[in-house]
């Protein structure tokens, strides 16, 4: 593993239980010389996807004006860490049985045709294959894997559909309970990704 994309979703700053025990997962997986990490704020305020946006998207490259490259600047950026990252640990709390506002922002700016995913005649394709994703999601009381979970489904299918099909949902409960040994299988797991 060469390159871990921290992203981080809470609304909460250091009292955020996501926000330390994805940090403390990255710290164990960054040990080795070498591995770069990128971290992601995406609890701050970002872009909302907008018409400015979409018609920057569908006009080719080489047409873009400065006005729409500045519309997808910040889309650019995400879409940029993503493929350069090997690994995504993503620190997210359920707020309402779903994804923070602000985490959605960042999902609709990282899911871009022909950088991150692609239609072809069978479907779509996605073109982040060879990543892993580890998510560590603290619940508020909402169940994970329960009918009122609608973030953890949700979150392993968007990430699929942008070619990341080896995803762990981990809780803070779990986490908090045995966090070494949990640690432990999380670093053999990850150990071959782009070796």
């Amino acid at each position: 593993m060469k390159h871990i994309l921290h992203i981080d979703a809470s609304a909460r700053g250091s009292s955020s239980t996501t926000r330390n025990f994805s940090k403390r997962i990255v710290d164990a997986l960054s040990g080795s010389d070498g591995v770069k990490v990128t971290r992601r704020n995406a609890g701050a305020e970002l872009p909302l996807l907008n018409e400015s946006m979409v018609e920057a998207y569908f006009t080719p490259e080489s047409d873009r004006s400065a006005a729409h490259l500045e519309a997808i600047r910040e889309s650019d950026a995400i879409t940029q860490e993503l493929l350069q990252a090997d690994l995504l640990v993503i620190g997210v709390p359920i707020y309402n049985f779903s994804a923070p506002a602000a985490f959605k922002a960042w999902c609709d700016l990282a899911a871009r045709a022909k950088v991150t995913f692609e239609y072809t005649e069978t479907g779509p394709r996605g073109l982040l294959s060879n990543k892993q994703a580890i998510v560590v999601v603290n619940s508020g009381g909402t169940p994970i894997g329960s009918e009122i979970d609608f973030l953890t489904p949700w979150l392993r299918h968007y990430l699929a559909f942008m070619g990341i099909s080896d995803t762990r949902v981990l809780t803070v409960s779990d986490l908090e309970r045995d966090f070494d040994a949990i640690a432990a299988d999380l670093v053999n797991h990850t150990e071959t990704i782009a070796a």
